[in-house]
């Protein structure tokens, strides 16, 4: 196995570990810890080498990067939302991916309409 195989992996389940520590000590930092950005900087890792460090392949992956960040925030809320009304888990799960999902589809028709 190659290390871009492996790190992604060990990465996750060090944020895994932290969340729990931390979760028992401050909600906040646990927070913080949950929704560090690993996978953004190996996918633009990736992106960078297949490209050769081709800035136009670079700027499209980056301005993808920060529109794929709206439907993240749009679950985000949903989960916070559907806490606050008292959801489980499981609905909870649910509704964070509905918002998600329809707020990319939303996203995608707007970027096709708008030809970005």
């Amino acid at each position: 196995m190659r290390w871009n195989e492996i790190l992604p992996v060990v990465l996750s389940m060090v944020v895994v570990v932290l969340v729990a520590v931390l979760e028992k000590q401050s909600k906040f930092f646990a927070a913080i810890a949950a929704t560090v950005p690993l996978t953004i900087p190996m996918a633009l890792w990736i992106v960078y080498s297949s490209s050769q460090g081709e800035r136009g392949a670079v700027e499209q992956f980056s301005q993808s990067l920060a529109l794929g960040m709206v439907p993240t925030v749009a679950f985000t809320i949903a989960l916070w939302l559907g806490a606050k009304a008292g959801l489980k888990l499981v609905p909870l799960i649910l509704t964070g991916y509905a918002a998600w999902g329809g707020v990319l589809l939303i996203l995608i028709s707007l970027r096709r309409w708008l030809g970005f």
